[in-house]
């Protein structure tokens, strides 16, 4: 699961045209025209073609702000109502005027977020691998919102309520009780109960500060549980017991909010670097011993702000909402934004293209039909999932064992979109902003758990409620994750 690109921004100008999954007819991706637009002060702003690989601001892609960009400027969500009626015309009104801490900042240039890749070109690695086997353009976030609730409904096809980024003071909640916990667990647990092995890879160590992966703030998950991912390829060409691999990326820099030098595409970074991940991760997949048993699904969390055309539809309420999370009094019947979703077996035929409705509760629901596991949620029982994506009696002969590399980054290049980068947060600002409490979360999580007495976790609690900004996030950072890189991981996750 990669960062906030909309399927818009990354495939809408793809042009690719298939085989209907289902149907085995000819049929098209849901993509661009080019006639698609939004205004913002008396100016029509439309999708072009050629977008940037950095942005130089973070665009808004908090709840309110989603609520902005699907139904247009000045709409606001009435607490526990409908949401609003959606038109996909506030996006570029967002992108100059959005208000949420840490993001937004533009002073200018506010077509930026209606720019779209011109997918053939610029990502080569994802569109090779759109072509060669099946593409799913409705699929879509799972919530109108940011990446931490998006990224639990994942791991529990719930947010159990979430509709934000989680602030400071809820994550020491969740810290008295061990992590996040769903109130129908986690397919972890639901996993470990019928006994399907997992493992966990969080990206690799290199920068350190961005090798913190999301999914051991769960209840049960711990950072060493996860597994660096430069040993990935070693792994499963080895003996690899495990049924259900989650890859989380590296995400750069979290502490001054532009993720630089990461993995996971997130706007201010590099999408070449992603692409690197994907090429990696399907190169070391395609030429091991694992080919033929496995289906790699590669997915994003939410669109981040980023223009996308088609409306999302009403979703299934999970039914297991915890109020203390529910900010915004979300109903959670209405998914987000489309985000991008790839598909790749050997047994899944090249070229295919699924307009069924999927959102993150498919992944739950497609381990469910694989292993027999029960439903979390009444969102994943309702779900569709992917397994027909593999639907080839014998195992392609056709599949390329190498993929194209990603754009070449030259020097000056890098050194333009340095130049052109806005609002950078600096070490004096508050750390209670965007993503960062969750990060910072996950490290006092491990340092706890590796206190051997009462008196040591107290003074480490005392020491966390003393940080204050991202320069104190920063030096904290840099303490704890390599005494948590040092404890081996758990060689039976």
């Amino acid at each position: 699961m990669l960062e906030n690109r909309s399927f818009d921004h990354m495939l809408g100008f793809s042009m690719i045209h298939g085989t209907d999954a289902l149907t085995g007819d000819p049929t098209a991706i849901l993509g661009l025209s080019g006639k698609e637009y939004n205004p913002y002060q008396s100016q029509q702003y439309p999708v072009l073609l050629g977008a940037d690989y950095t942005m130089p601001v973070d665009p808004g892609h908090e709840f309110t702000d989603v609520v902005e960009q699907l139904c247009g400027q000045g709409v606001t969500y009435t607490n526990g109502g409908e949401y609003p009626r959606i038109n996909n015309m506030g996006f570029a009104s967002n992108y100059a005027t959005t208000k949420s801490a840490g993001e937004g900042g533009a002073t200018g240039d506010f077509g930026e977020i209606m720019k779209c890749y011109d997918s053939n070109k610029q990502l080569p690695v994802m569109t090779s691998l759109a072509k060669q086997f099946a593409v799913c353009d409705n699929w879509f976030a799972s919530l109108p919102g940011p990446t931490w609730p998006n990224r639990f409904f994942l791991h529990g096809a719930s947010s159990a309520g979430l509709d934000h980024s989680p602030t400071a003071a809820e994550i020491s909640a969740w810290e008295t009780v061990d992590g996040f916990a769903f109130p129908n667990g986690s397919v972890y647990d639901s996993m470990d109960t019928h006994q399907v092995t997992w493992r966990i890879y969080r990206g690799v160590n290199s920068p350190l500060i961005g090798s913190i992966p999301c999914v051991s703030a769960l209840k049960g998950i711990e950072f060493w549980d996860t597994h660096p991912f430069q040993d990935f390829n070693h792994d499963i060409n080895g003996q690899y017991p495990f049924s259900y691999t989650f890859i989380e990326p590296n995400y750069g820099d979290v502490t001054n909010n532009t993720y630089s030098g990461g993995q996971s595409q997130h706007p201010m970074d590099d999408v070449r670097n992603g692409e690197a991940l994907i090429k990696s991760t399907y190169e070391a997949i395609r030429n091991s011993p694992l080919w033929t048993k496995s289906l790699l699904l590669i997915i994003y969390d939410e669109h981040g702000g980023f223009y996308d055309h088609f409306a999302p539809p009403a979703a299934i309420a999970p039914g297991d909402t915890v109020q203390q999370y529910n900010q915004y009094g979300f109903t959670f019947q209405q998914y987000g934004v489309r985000v991008p979703a790839l598909i790749i077996s050997a047994y899944t035929p090249k070229n295919v293209i699924d307009h069924r409705t999927f959102d993150h509760s498919s992944v739950p629901a497609t381990l469910a039909a694989m292993f027999g596991l029960p439903s979390l949620t009444k969102r994943d029982a309702q779900a569709n999932n992917v397994t027909a994506l593999a639907s080839l009696d014998d195992a392609r002969t056709d599949a390329p064992a190498i993929l194209p590399d990603p754009v070449m980054i030259s020097t000056a290049e890098m050194a333009a979109a340095q130049l052109k980068k806005g609002k950078i947060a600096n070490d004096g600002e508050s750390l209670n902003k965007g993503n960062l409490p969750g990060f910072l979360h996950i490290a006092l999580k491990g340092e706890l758990k590796m206190a051997g007495t009462a008196q040591e976790k107290n003074a480490i609690l005392a020491r966390f409620k003393q940080l204050k900004t991202r320069g104190d996030a920063r030096m904290y950072l840099q303490k704890v994750l390599p005494e948590l890189n040092a404890v081996p991981p758990r060689q039976k996750r």
